[in-house]
């Protein structure tokens, strides 16, 4: 029997005081909205400091930078940092910057790829998907382990729709994977068990809405509202989706999700 203990989720979410910030160096950006200057990709952030922690992490959203606030690694930085370079850092070697921040983007993809089975190995509705989830979960992490590897997310994807399908079975729930919902209405909408993978949905009016059981992969929520929105049992809700939108103390997540502070 395949072992289907879960990798608690704590351990696929960042933690900077493990990270050679990574995400502020790595990463390009544009002058927008979301940052408040140009930086080139492989170029530090000048709000990161030499203990690899930013300046101004605590005024990130009233300083320009918005989109910091929304970006999650999935604990891919301090994989690369402490597993995969055994704690070497890009400043105490240059040597090595390029490959580390070239792996760091490919970890952060099969992490985003372990939290998704991480969480369908817990949903009791796909009890009989387990051992195929516990199966490639191992894979994927394997293909982790070697800093290298063949694209998981096709597999991955395909085995999270049978399991999306299983949650919902019985509920006939809206079918709108995919729609563009971009500014819709949807305040008090009963979207109990609906399909809305990879759904536009920015900017969507979502105030006590029912998402029970919705699948939300991919879904793009930045700026919509979730105020008084029930997501409590939502399939595939990751916290960049929640750190986008707009909830307050009502909105219910599910758990393993906390609410962002900027709420």
């Amino acid at each position: 029997m395949t072992d289907h203990a879960p990798i608690p989720l704590r351990e696929l979410r960042s933690d900077c005081s493990r990270c050679a910030g990574l995400c502020c160096v790595a990463h390009a950006f544009q002058r927008s909205s979301d940052f408040a200057y140009d930086k080139p990709a492989g170029t530090p952030c000048r709000n990161l400091q030499d203990d690899f922690r930013c300046g101004i992490h605590a005024d990130l959203r009233t300083s320009g930078f918005t989109g910091c606030t929304v970006y999650e690694c999935f604990g891919a930085g301090q994989f690369v940092t402490q597993q995969l370079f055994d704690g070497r850092t890009w400043r105490d070697d240059p040597a090595i910057a390029a490959d580390m921040f070239a792996v760091f983007g490919t970890m952060r993809g099969l992490h985003e790829l372990l939290w998704y089975l991480t969480e369908a190995l817990a949903l009791r509705a796909a009890a009989p998907l387990h051992d195929e989830i516990a199966r490639l979960r191992i894979e994927v992490a394997d293909v982790r382990d070697a800093g290298a590897g063949p694209d998981a997310q096709a597999l991955v994807g395909e085995l999270l729709g049978r399991v999306s399908a299983l949650a919902r079975d019985g509920l006939r729930g809206r079918q709108a994977r995919g729609t563009d919902l971009t500014g819709a209405n949807l305040r008090r909408a009963d979207l109990h068990g609906a399909d809305l993978r990879g759904a536009l949905l920015i900017g969507a009016d979502l105030r006590s809405a029912d998402l029970r059981r919705a699948d939300l992969l991919g879904a793009d929520l930045r700026g919509a509202r979730l105020d008084g929105a029930d997501l409590a049992d939502a399939l595939f809700l990751t916290p960049p989706q929640v750190a986008s939108a707009r909830g307050d103390r009502t909105t219910r997540l599910p758990a393993g999700l906390d609410a962002p502070a900027h709420w």
